[in-house]
């Protein structure tokens, strides 16, 4: 199977590709050109991605931006070529698979070189999420209209829930309810891309590493960047200490947004903590295998597999109102005191919204 064409950013090629060698089919872009959409942003009634979201539609509750579970059209959700809602009918869904994989197979399909895949994620990675998203978490998203429909944009939210869910629920939420359609380009720790196959799956859904260096490149190409500042402290903090933020480092993302000038959008995820509540720590099995915590949950290890099924909690993601950088002056980066005063700032936000949000959830799973 041959590979996709690398696209460098950057005049005259930009960095050495992150991504995968170029082959022979791909379609090059030139830097800063403007791509058109691989698919239009769902109308009400229609299933974003490949084949769709299984039995879901686009549309939201009314005013709040959330996922809405029915289905407008023929009894039972099920909906017949040309029905008034638009839903593509199984032939098309089949020309479309098949158009896809012959798109795979000859390599006519494109990669950047941070080996962001935009097809492959529209149209099966974000399938494959989304009922998660959607069925088991029932995901309720707010003020997503508050991240800028376009320019860079940087996402700072809390960090939680043993395994890293919350950063592809909120994938999920920005790529589905956003008015532009956009997309997350969520920055990871190394561990991620040290893990064979995780490494490959994250790099294609437009993950990459968490440094001012890619972040800051990403910005400037009018991404929207997702970043978690409390890292592997927030992730596998003891269930006891649920919607505490943890320390957000030494205010690295506030830097970056000071240097490229874009907005802070503070992001508060509700339902991520109860999905494993961790109750102990194994640290000496976790220096053995070299991990930075080795979770003991209610059910984990203790029934082997089937202890790694998250809780089916209900979920909030609330998008706050954007903190502007761009009024300061370039050297502002290298203010500490600035820099201390936005990064507490976003922290108290996301931790006063996460209060609000707790005080209104009526239960843990419902």
């Amino acid at each position: 199977m041959a590979d996709a064409k690398v696209i460098p950013f950057g005049e005259g090629g930009g960095r050495r590709p992150r991504g995968r060698s170029a082959g022979r089919g791909g379609h090059e872009r030139q830097p800063g050109a403007d791509r058109p959409p691989l698919r239009p942003v769902p109308e009400p009634g229609q299933e974003p991605g490949f084949g769709g979201a299984a039995g879901a539609d686009s549309a939201g509750g009314p005013g709040d931006g959330n996922h809405g579970s029915g289905g407008a059209g023929a009894p039972g959700g099920t909906q017949e070529p040309g029905d008034p809602a638009g839903r593509p009918g199984w032939e098309e869904r089949l020309a479309s698979g098949l158009a896809f994989l012959r798109r795979r197979v000859t390599g006519e399909y494109e990669v950047d070189d941070f080996g962001y895949d935009e097809e492959l994620t529209e149209q099966v990675l974000m399938s494959l999420i989304r009922p998660v998203y959607e069925k088991y978490f029932r995901v309720e998203v707010k003020g997503v209209e508050n991240i800028p429909a376009e320019g860079g944009a940087l996402v700072v939210a809390n960090h939680s829930g043993t395994l890293p869910l919350d950063g592809l629920m909120m994938q999920v939420a920005v790529h589905d309810h956003h008015p532009a359609g956009r997309h997350l380009r969520l920055l990871a720790a190394d561990l991620v891309f040290m893990l064979p196959v995780v490494n490959e799956l994250a790099r294609k859904a437009g993950h990459t590493l968490a440094c001012t260096e890619d972040a800051a490149e990403l910005l400037g190409r009018g991404e929207v960047v997702g970043v978690m500042p409390e890292g592997f402290k927030g992730l596998g903090k003891p269930f006891g200490e649920r919607y505490k933020l943890q320390r957000f480092g030494r205010g690295g993302f506030v830097s970056t947004a000071l240097r490229t000038g874009v907005p802070i959008v503070p992001c508060s995820i509700v339902g991520a903590e109860e999905i494993y509540p961790m109750l102990g720590n194994a640290k000496t099995l976790a220096r053995l295998l070299g991990i930075p915590y080795f979770p003991l949950t209610p059910t984990f290890p203790w029934l082997g597999p089937l202890g790694a099924v998250p809780l089916p909690t209900k979920w909030t993601i609330q998008f706050g109102a954007p903190i502007a950088t761009d009024g300061h002056p370039p050297e502002a980066a290298e203010d500490p005191m600035l820099m201390f005063n936005l990064t507490d700032q976003v922290r108290e936000q996301i931790q006063h919204t996460l209060y609000k949000l707790l005080v209104q959830r009526r239960s843990v799973f419902f």
